[in-house]
């Protein structure tokens, strides 16, 4: 399970790393961290309808707690300990030799099927504008529209794709592991979306190429987004992306 080794990765980079602050919440699960280097802030998806009947068992919240609990079963935890992953990442990562451009640019002219795992319309609409023969996939049924398939298809679709761009929610909802092993003639597989904030290295020796994230820049501004539920008011305080996974 990939969230498994991630979280072994992750516990290896905390020392020195108190936890700050942290939120269950709409529409991103937060972590505030903070070492010698400053603060530092990860976000995970809240997917409210995959929430379950939760009972605490992380007892008093500490980072290390937060990311042994990264591949529970239960929802809750889990958000939070991919927000803290997240968190620790920021505070380690190197985006020197990332490029300020968009996911798009990412993509060749005739670059074959391209799968988009979760709804984005405004992404999906620009792929189609632009040619490329799309197949958009979602598992929440309030996110359809007449030309989405549910993610039930992904299993037997994903081995025809040449390009896959996954929202990040696919660490939270379990089904990063399924996608990277179905996808098995992609030569481009991005995650995209805030939650995909991971080191890169974390994702050495996997299918995927590309993280397509959000850099926190102005913590309180993006903190304060957070806590009012704004999705705008928290990437007002960001900056956008994109690494290659070495």
């Amino acid at each position: 399970m990939l969230l498994r080794r991630i979280k072994r990765e992750a516990l290896k980079l905390t020392d020195g790393l108190e936890l700050v602050d942290f939120g269950f919440a709409l529409p991103y699960t937060w972590v505030l961290v903070e070492g010698e280097k400053g603060k530092a802030l990860g976000v995970a998806m809240t997917l409210p309808e995959e929430v379950q009947r939760y009972t605490n068992s992380i007892g008093e919240p500490f980072l290390d707690r937060f990311i042994e609990k990264a591949d529970s079963t239960n929802v809750i935890e889990r958000t939070l300990g991919l927000a803290a992953i997240n968190a620790v990442s920021q505070y380690h990562i190197d985006l020197s030799d990332a490029d300020d451009v968009d996911v798009l640019e990412l993509l060749h002219e005739n670059a074959g099927k391209v799968a988009l795992i979760g709804n984005m319309p405004p992404l999906a609409k620009e792929l189609r504008e632009r040619g490329h023969e799309l197949y958009v996939f979602e598992r929440n049924p309030k996110l359809w529209d007449r030309e989405t398939l549910s993610d039930a298809l992904e299993y037997h679709l994903l081995p025809e794709m040449d390009v896959v761009i996954a929202s990040a929610s696919c660490l939270v909802n379990g089904t990063i592991d399924m996608l990277i092993d179905r996808a098995k003639r992609a030569k481009l597989f991005v995650l995209t979306g805030p939650t995909g904030q991971l080191l890169p290295e974390f994702l050495r020796r996997t299918r995927v190429t590309h993280l397509a994230s959000m850099k926190v820049v102005d913590i309180e501004k993006a903190l304060l987004g957070l806590k009012l539920g704004s999705f705008r008011g928290f990437e007002e305080g960001n900056k956008k992306y994109v690494i290659s996974v070495p």
